[in-house]
């Protein structure tokens, strides 16, 4: 399965956001999901499944408890293939990261002036 329609599913993707803060057990991970998907134990499963599958999660076993976690290399993967296309937003967001400064300096100065 492709990396990108992997991440395409937005229940994978809160997943990975779950586990991007650390290890994390199956049962809590359920527990998240279904609380805002709305969706099966057995589905949550099967996405966890399909993380795995895909190399985007990894899981150990500890007692009868699965701590699943990120791992790191498909996400490089992704992050390499979107370095393509920094080049075309990075300086739009310089920019605009100027123009919100200049506005701030602008309002600052403008409430400095004791004229006004």
């Amino acid at each position: 399965m492709h990396a990108f329609d992997v991440l395409g599913d937005p229940v994978r993707r809160r997943i990975l956001e779950l586990l991007a803060d650390g290890e994390q057990t199956s049962g809590a991970v359920t527990a998240v999901v279904r609380a805002e998907f709305g969706i099966s134990q057995p589905a949550v499963s099967q996405h966890l499944k399909v993380l795995r599958d895909s190399g985007f999660a990894s899981v150990r076993a500890e007692g009868t408890r699965r701590l699943y976690a990120v791992r790191p290399e498909p996400l490089q993967d992704v992050d390499a293939w979107l370095g393509r296309f920094r080049r075309i937003w990075t300086p739009r967001l310089a920019a605009l990261a100027t123009e919100i400064e200049r506005g701030k300096r602008e309002r600052r100065l403008r409430h400095d002036d004791p004229e006004e």
